[in-house]
Parts: C-alpha cells; sequence; structure tokens
C-alpha cells in the first residue's frame, strides 16, 4: 500500500512537472508578445514596417532601371518578415530622416545599415551589429589634387560628405585644413564631383561598391590603416525592451544559421560581415 502511494506521489509530481514546462512552452511567446507594443500591433495588422533608403547600394538599393529594389537588407528585412509570418511594407527613410521616422514609429525598424553614432543612440535603440565599415574616399582618375588619403587633408582641397551620414561629425572633427561641403539632396556627391565643386568625397565600404561597380571615372582612395571603423545595426524606437530583443533574435539567428553571410556574399559584402 505505501508503495503504491509513493508511486502515486510521483506520478503527480512528474504530471505536475510536464504541465509547468508545457504552460511556460506556451506562455512564453504570449508573455513576450504581451511584453511588445509594436509586436502587437505588427500581428494585429499582419504587416511589419521596416524603413530604407533605397538610395544605398548593397544596401537598400532601387535599381534606376527596373523600379526593383535589392541589397543585403532587402533580403534580410524579408527574411525577417517570413520568421514573424507577417507581410512586409518598406518606409522610404533617409539619414537626415532616421531619427524622426523611427522614433516617431513610421516604422516598426530602420534595417538600411544603420551606423550606430552616440547622437543616434540617444533618441534610438539599436540591436547587436552585423556590418561594420571604415570611411573611404573617392576621387576621379584624372584628379591631380588627391592621389592618395595623405592628399585629402590639405589647403584648398574640397572634401565632400552626405548629409546625415556618420561621415559628417567625424571628417568635421578630423579636417584641419581642407574644407569640408555637406552635400544635401537633390545634390549628390558623385555629380559634385564630376562638376568639379569638390576634390573628393568620403563614403563608406557599401557606397564604394556603386561606384567601383558603375564608374569607370571613379578612383578609390582607402585608409592606410584604419581611421573611423563604426559597426552598423538595425534600429527602432527606445522604450521596448521586449521588441528590441526580438529583433536581437533575428540578428543572433541569421549570424548562426548562415543567412547573413550568404546575404552579404551575395551583395559584395562579405568583407564587412560582424560575426
Amino acid at each position: 500500500m505505501k508503495s503504491h502511494l509513493v508511486r502515486w506521489a510521483r506520478a503527480l509530481t512528474l504530471l505536475g512537472c510536464a504541465g509547468a514546462v508545457a504552460a511556460s512552452a506556451v506562455g512564453a511567446p504570449a508573455t513576450a508578445e504581451a511584453d511588445s507594443p509594436t509586436l502587437r500591433r505588427i500581428r494585429e495588422r499582419g504587416e511589419l514596417r521596416v524603413c530604407i533608403w533605397p538610395d544605398y547600394y548593397g544596401v537598400t538599393f532601387r535599381n534606376p532601371n527596373t523600379g526593383r529594389l535589392g541589397g543585403i537588407d532587402i533580403e534580410l528585412s524579408a527574411a525577417l518578415a517570413r520568421d514573424l509570418d507577417v507581410k512586409l511594407e518598406y518606409v522610404e527613410s533617409s539619414f537626415t530622416q532616421l531619427i524622426d521616422d523611427v522614433a516617431g514609429q513610421r516604422c516598426d525598424v530602420a534595417m538600411f545599415a544603420v551606423g550606430v553614432l552616440p547622437q543616434r543612440q540617444a533618441r534610438l535603440a539599436f540591436t547587436q551589429p552585423y556590418l561594420q565599415s571604415d570611411i573611404y574616399a573617392v576621387t576621379t582618375r584624372s584628379n591631380r589634387v588627391v592621389r592618395q588619403w595623405a592628399d585629402i587633408d590639405r589647403p584648398g582641397v574640397a572634401v565632400g560628405v552626405q548629409a546625415g551620414t556618420f561621415m559628417e561629425p567625424v571628417m568635421r572633427n578630423a579636417l584641419k585644413q581642407a574644407e569640408m561641403v555637406v552635400v544635401k539632396p537633390p545634390a549628390t556627391r558623385e555629380r559634385e564631383l564630376e562638376a568639379g565643386r569638390i576634390d573628393v568625397f568620403m563614403t563608406d565600404y557599401p557606397y564604394s561598391r556603386r561606384l567601383l561597380d558603375n564608374a569607370d571615372w571613379a578612383q578609390l582612395v582607402a585608409p592606410p590603416q584604419p581611421f573611423h571603423v563604426l559597426p552598423y545595426a538595425y534600429a527602432t524606437h527606445q522604450g521596448e525592451q521586449a521588441w528590441l530583443a526580438r529583433l536581437d533574435e533575428f540578428v543572433a539567428a541569421i549570424k548562426r544559421d548562415g543567412r547573413l553571410k550568404a546575404a552579404a556574399a551575395r551583395n559584395g559584402l562579405a568583407a564587412i560581415v560582424v560575426n
């Protein structure tokens, strides 16, 4: 009789543990979703809204001939939407609009290789980095003013930077003799360079690939040693840890299962992947 009662008690204990584990497994996603108003809204509308900059070659670039979007973060944003089992909608943004668009929740997440800068961290929340890039210089093959990195910071040299990019504060601090020219849309760095209004412009690895792949007049000037390597991550609004954790989980997953490396290789960015 006693042994029967002991066996019965053990069975109840095991059943209770199994039930607790099952309840935990079922309840975990619901709890995470309850903790994340953003994830709940995404589920309710069946759609993930992703901010992109459609002029970022290799990252989120709209082909001017076909109108189609391509790049590493076009692929990976589609992967995130599939993981969440929702549709995908792109919200066009830019580096000058980034903080207002994301903090104002025009989109759920910005996925266009956003440099992790202190002024952005003050307003936005970032995932772990997935890419990183140094700063490179682009000039023309015929340019006689800038032939090497040491030629950039000299009197009389006009150095272009795209408004809103991380090159703007970095070069403002770094240049001691050259003149910095902030290029704002609709002007472009390429047109300013070809017109002779600047001697060189600063960019990152992904954008430099655009010129090397498409402009036979372009000459890349690399720094002789690391100049200002910056991590790139995905950005979302602050104050919602559960949604940020879900995005971080996605970044960890694409690193682990090879989706990040494969997408980077297809878009010419394998050299700047963060493992």
